[in-house]
């Protein structure tokens, strides 16, 4: 039989980040979610969506009413909701190691977030996820006192986690370099460690970690050699080896995608790992062989450590995303990545 899982989903918020203030307008979560449910590849579909909990759309302060809404939408394009997004940013949310006020707010938009998530399970729309975090602060600050700054990073954590836990809910933190304490490889398993608690974990973006590697916003922390030309396969995968190794333990949620090499940013949305389309020739990864150094243990075998894995193609122009082959491409990559790292389960 052919792989039935992990489960394939697509995010809905690259139609949001990066979008409005100076930048391309938003595309609506209906357009996303069409464009999903059209996907095609001989047969195979995509399974479901990861949902980000802000304007313009989902309200974190919804209704039941309106969280109902939400899963008819979502359900009468025979698609699933992994995944979510807390809106922890300022104005709403507030730095992980700002002030007090700061981190009460990001605690609070995590509780609205778990409450949430809750209901959509109870709904029988989400049989897994997680919900995923940062530390809403750029690294430049986080370096004016790594030490410390990291303990406040790991204290809010702590207390996120310990609300999380309330509603039954998991927080991973995604890596990307743009974000204080989670910048670099390093810093990311240092501030993971000081959380101490069950339910944190890690989201992996296959474009945001191939940054890691190179060190950017943490030079101190690159692991491939300055030297590094992007035509050496054996030292590039001896690279993500290393840089797996360390995260892959701590991975609870996985982004499939790809990656020039370069960084971007597009909106108020800091630079950071480019996400590029699927079928870039620029692309640096090979998609379905290299998700398989976090899919896979050091052995060799199935971590099988997410039921679900998605396609994160933040900051694409909208004329990129708004065209059909777009997502039939993604989706073909992810079947990919599904046939040769992924297992069957009978229904």
């Amino acid at each position: 039989m052919p792989n039935n899982y992990p489960k394939l989903h697509n995010a809905t918020w690259p139609g949001v980040v990066g979008k409005g203030e100076g930048s391309e307008p938003p595309i609506s979560l209906d357009t996303i979610l069409n464009l999903t449910a059209n996907a095609d590849v001989d047969g195979v579909k995509f399974d479901g969506v990861d949902i980000a909990l802000f304007d313009p759309h989902v309200d974190i302060d919804s209704s039941d009413d309106g969280i109902k809404k939400l899963v008819d939408k979502v359900s009468g394009y025979n698609l699933e909701i992994g995944s979510i997004v807390a809106p922890i940013w300022p104005p709403a949310g507030g730095s992980a190691m700002g002030s007090a006020d700061d981190r009460k707010r990001f605690v609070e938009q995590v509780r609205k977030s778990a409450k949430f998530a809750k209901k959509l399970r109870d709904l029988g729309i989400r049989p897994h996820g997680i919900i995923r975090i940062d530390s809403a602060t750029n690294p430049e600050t986080w370096a004016v006192d790594p030490v410390n700054n990291t303990k406040l990073i790991a204290a809010t954590f702590r207390e996120a986690c310990d609300v999380a836990a309330e509603y039954g809910e998991r927080l991973a933190a995604e890596g990307e370099i743009c974000w204080g304490g989670m910048h670099s490889w390093k810093a990311m398993v240092d501030t993971l460690e000081a959380v101490d608690r069950p339910n944190i974990g890690f989201q992996a973006d296959m474009a945001h970690t191939l940054l890691y590697l190179l060190g950017y916003n943490s030079p101190a922390d690159r692991i491939l050699p300055t030297d590094f030309e992007w035509g050496d396969r054996e030292a590039l995968s001896a690279g993500l080896k290393k840089l797996t190794n360390a995260l892959r333990p701590w991975t609870i949620d996985f982004h499939v995608a790809q990656n020039d090499g370069t960084v971007h940013g597009a909106g108020s949305h800091d630079k950071t790992g480019r996400h590029c389309q699927a079928t870039d020739p620029n692309g640096r990864l090979d998609i379905a062989h290299d998700a398989g150094f976090w899919l896979r243990d050091d052995q060799g075998e199935i971590t099988k450590a997410f039921k679900h894995i998605c396609w994160d193609g933040c900051m694409f122009p909208n004329s990129v995303m708004e065209k059909q082959q777009t997502w039939n491409d993604i989706l073909a990559a992810m079947i990919k990545v599904r046939d040769q790292h992924g297992w069957y389960e009978a229904k």
